[in-house]
């Protein structure tokens, strides 16, 4: 029996016996095609990338820019500008980003509604490119201002980049392969991240002379969305449910999947369809409403929330110090601070190759505990760092754990979570309810932390250690596994809590009739193996 599973080449009667495993292992390789891999990787590319690529960026040519700031007011108004008011216009610059996002985050649900969601994305282009003409030009053109716009129409393509592109991953993928395609929008956030590091070091873009260019660099992301994204399908599940053309999703489902029998995600998609005949777009305040998704929503929005609220914002602010204590140059530690940025990425990566067989669940629960362990450690140390020698090496491991925690789960399944707690008419508005939350608490950290920091120096950590070990707790009692399962398993999971049963919850029989029928079929898995 072992060996007849195993065994591909000749199929036997033991692999009859056993029909779905055999068809799973099949289609997970057969499921990732080059179109899939294209369009997630080019999607994330002019998307995710440029919103981690724009957080990092502009912190090493802080000191150019402020020196920018001041020559373009004494040019103006004939003195220096006084400290204050320079200040004030960093913070603008640099929490404008934000502002941008949450005008972003509405205007996704209208875009998305008339041009869907590649061509969404495809429209988002233009904001990035105007975005980093806007501030490329700025020294040039010796206009403070046009760097400040910049940073705000930036914030806008993130903010619409965000919530577009985790609906487009999900609905072109199978539901054996969301999280890991979900995933590589954490994965290219991480990335942009490290990105704009490595360009802002001294003998790259990291000058005096060459700062703008640190900006400019924006356009190639976008350009390649731009040229690229048009040979690709549309989302399979925009064509059908909201488009209603059986014959257009059908076909993106076999670009996508790279075979010809697409009758089981067919099937999945019109038992969605059949439910939502003749429903419209839910509004914002619609979904709020609603008793059928209320947890979901909350767990969405709590999950988003301990994301940008889990104190990785004071992890940057604290590591040039605590390097400098470990006994690391000034000079040195740009490029120690890159290490931050490689353990990112590798923990994004390790996230998305372990998903489908660890879980949502462990992941995210696990990513919170942890790092609610190693702020706790972090606290510790940064109080006897002065007093044992080897303690500031300590504290250099404690924030590589934070960020590898951080990364490994906390740092993309909320976007995924989103993606499958909603159903297509729901999901736009859930994307502008939880993208919102996200871009407050950015805005938030960012406007509360230097206060926080400030009056309770070293403790700060604490507070960042209870929002996620809260988010743990709540996360370890409410959230259940949403792996390898449809939106309607999903509802029923949340059925009990919410006291109201989904519409869908009639259909949910005849959906798994269907995929069984279908799993069982002896002509599709030969068309299968074809």
């Amino acid at each position: 029996m072992g060996s007849a599973s195993l065994s591909h080449s000749n199929p036997g009667p033991h692999e009859r016996a056993h029909p779905r495993t055999v068809m799973q292992g099949r289609r997970r390789r057969k499921d990732w095609s080059c179109s899939l891999i294209v369009a997630s990787l080019v999607g994330a590319f002019g998307s995710s990338f440029l919103y981690g690529y724009n957080l990092s960026v502009v912190n090493a040519p802080t000191p150019y820019i402020k020196a920018f700031y001041n020559e373009s007011w004494e040019r103006r108004h004939g003195h220096p500008i006084d400290s204050d008011t320079l200040t004030l216009l960093w913070s603008v610059t640099v929490s404008i980003f934000a502002i941008g996002g949450l005008v972003g985050t509405f205007l996704v649900k209208v875009i998305g509604k008339f041009l869907g969601r590649k061509n969404t994305l495809l429209v988002n282009n233009g904001f990035g490119i105007f975005a980093a003409l806007l501030m490329a030009c700025s020294l040039p053109a010796g206009a403070l201002e046009m760097l400040i716009v910049g940073r705000f129409i930036m914030g806008v393509d993130g903010g619409i980049a965000l919530s577009a592109l985790p609906m487009y991953l999900s609905e072109i993928s199978p539901k054996e392969m969301r999280g890991s395609l979900g995933q590589v929008t954490a994965i290219f956030i991480c990335i942009g991240v490290f990105a704009g590091q490595l360009l802002g070091l001294p003998e790259l873009l990291g000058k005096e002379s060459t700062w703008p260019y640190l900006f400019g660099v924006i356009v190639i992301p976008a350009l390649v969305q731009l040229v690229s994204l048009p040979f690709l399908p549309k989302s399979p599940h925009y064509l059908l449910l909201e488009k209603h053309d059986q014959e257009g999703a059908e076909k993106a489902f076999r670009t996508f999947l790279g075979k010809e029998d697409v009758s089981r995600e067919m099937q999945e998609v019109l038992a969605e369809s059949r439910v939502q005949r003749n429903i419209r777009l839910v509004s914002v305040l619609e979904l709020l409403r609603s008793p059928f998704v209320r947890w979901q929503l909350i767990t969405a929005v709590i999950s988003m929330a301990c994301y940008q609220l889990s104190g990785l914002n004071a992890i940057w602010f604290y590591t040039n110090s605590i390097f400098g204590k470990a006994g690391i140059t000034p000079e040195k530690i740009p490029y120690i601070t890159l290490s931050t940025g490689g353990i990112e990425t590798l923990a994004a990566v390790f996230s998305g190759l372990v998903i489908e067989r660890m879980g949502r669940r462990p992941l995210l629960i696990g990513g919170f505990g942890l790092m609610a362990l190693f702020f706790g450690i972090l606290t510790i140390t940064l109080m006897l760092q002065d007093h044992v020698p080897w303690i500031p090496y300590l504290s250099i491991l404690c924030i590589l754990a934070i960020i590898a925690a951080f990364c490994s789960g906390p740092g993309g399944i909320p976007f995924i979570l989103t993606s499958e707690f909603f159903q297509q008419a729901q999901r736009p508005a859930a994307f502008t309810v939880v993208g919102t939350v996200n871009w407050l608490s950015n805005f938030t950290i960012g406007l509360l932390f230097p206060f926080i920091q400030q009056s309770l120096d070293t403790y700060c950590f604490l507070v960042f250690a209870a929002i996620c070990f809260a988010g743990a707790l709540y996360l370890y009692f409410v959230l259940p596994e949403t792996k390898n399962r449809t939106h309607a398993e999903i509802s029923q999971a949340f059925a009990k809590r919410n006291k109201a049963y989904p519409p869908e919850g009639k259909t949910d029989s005849a959906v798994t009739d269907d995929k069984m029928n279908i799993q069982l079929e002896p002509d599709s898995s030969s068309a299968l193996e074809n």
